[in-house]
């Protein structure tokens, strides 16, 4: 077994991604360790509002656009309806002094320069942009979890164009990207996807998709079917 402090396997993500992953794991260590139900994490109003301006600025679709969910699994996140100011300030009546990341301050990652616009914003379009950007994230998951739940699979490595063709947009591309995901078991990102639609909506002969971790997808006839790589 690898030592938890390594990155796990996977696509690079960039050094914050990988990060990311490496507290979850860490967490996760904790928690099966000490038998926890539940694990609080501080995401803020503010840190929602910074993954949806991050996401805009990549041309994310309404998943991703929703944002930090409030509770996944045992990680529940108490405080996203609140402003990071208040918690500051409790820190301060608690007479608690909280650790400062340095990397926060750290113009090379997106989400600090997103952190530093987003009171730009609130000086050019007045004040609330913060509130509203989380306000729009809890109504793009909502939207996003009723999509999702339309969803169709395929039948294992197999997707039947026609049945594709007579879903709604928004629920085929749903539909691709967690079939191909659940088939080749990595994530896929918006190109990917939109090459997976051409197969479906713009077919003309192309070639096989490449998908993240070496598989591919192609089209026989009436039917999209997925190989591992090899």
């Amino acid at each position: 077994q690898p030592p938890a402090t390594q990155p796990p396997a996977g696509p690079p993500g960039g050094p914050e991604a990988v990060a990311r992953a490496i507290r979850y794991r860490l967490l996760d260590d904790a928690a099966d360790r000490l038998d926890l139900t539940a694990v609080l994490l501080g995401h803020t109003r503010d840190d929602q509002a910074e993954t949806v301006l991050l996401g805009l600025a990549r041309g994310a679709g309404a998943r991703a656009l929703s944002g930090m969910a409030p509770a996944r699994g045992r990680y529940l996140r108490p405080l996203l309806d609140l402003p990071r100011s208040a918690t500051r300030q409790a820190c301060a009546q608690a007479c608690l002094e909280p650790w400062e990341d340095p990397h926060n301050a750290d113009p090379g990652y997106a989400r600090v320069r997103a952190r530093q616009v987003l009171p730009l914003l609130e000086q050019a379009l007045g004040p609330g942009v913060a509130h509203a950007l989380a306000r729009s994230a809890r109504q793009l998951r909502e939207d996003a979890d009723a999509l999702d739940a339309l969803t169709e699979t395929g039948e294992g490595p197999v997707f039947d164009v026609r049945r594709l063709g007579q879903l709604a947009p928004a629920v085929r591309a749903r539909s691709l990207k967690r079939w191909a995901e659940q088939q080749g078991g990595r994530a896929l990102t918006s190109g990917h996807v939109d090459a997976l639609r051409a197969l479906v909506e713009q077919w003309h002969g192309q070639g096989a998709v490449g998908l993240p971790g070496g598989g591919a997808v192609t089209r026989e006839g009436a039917r999209l079917v997925h190989r591992e790589q090899g």
